[in-house]
């Protein structure tokens, strides 16, 4: 055998430092149940406790898609501002879920989410652009604007301080 060829071999095997013991390859051995278990340990730390009764948890994203959770498993902690929701998830259309959705958004997040329906749909008349979010609840685009903007200045404030000084 080739001295070189040896040490190239064993440099590759070798696991531990300097004299420890040599072995054909690492393994691994990991499970789904030691993540949980490594999971669950991060979650005490955080000291999240179990919420019992929660049927199902939807979680809409901004593409029109709703993670659906039925029966999870949900812990909290109010003082880390932390939820964790573990259980099998489905990812859905918001077309299927708006029935079981309806009941579950109050009327600011239910016009938005609409909104954003009605954008991501295509308009019948062909058109690749969905209607504007204007036109779905009735609302100009210029009145939504107006509520951020600075009110205009009225009256002349240098006159008051100059009065103080004369």
């Amino acid at each position: 055998m080739n001295v070189e060829k040896l040490k190239q071999l064993e440099a590759q095997v070798r696991i531990g430092g300097k004299g420890s013991a040599r072995r054909k390859k690492k393994l691994i051995h990991r499970t789904n149940a030691t993540d949980d278990k490594r999971l669950q340990t991060s979650l005490k730390k955080l000291g999240l406790t179990n919420i019992p009764g929660i049927e199902e948890v939807n979680m809409i994203k901004d593409d029109g898609e709703v993670i659906h959770f039925n029966n999870p498993k949900v812990q909290a902690s109010l003082s880390s501002n932390t939820f964790a929701v573990t259980g099998q998830a489905e990812v859905k259309k918001i077309t299927e879920m708006l029935p079981t959705l309806l009941s579950q958004l109050n009327a600011e997040n239910f016009s938005s989410a609409l909104k954003k329906l009605v954008a991501s749909t295509p308009n019948p008349e062909g058109n690749e652009e969905g209607v504007k979010n204007s036109e779905v609840v009735g609302v100009d685009d210029e009145d939504e604007d107006d509520d951020d903007d600075v009110p205009e200045l009225v009256g002349n404030f240098d006159d008051p301080s100059r009065a103080e000084i004369s």
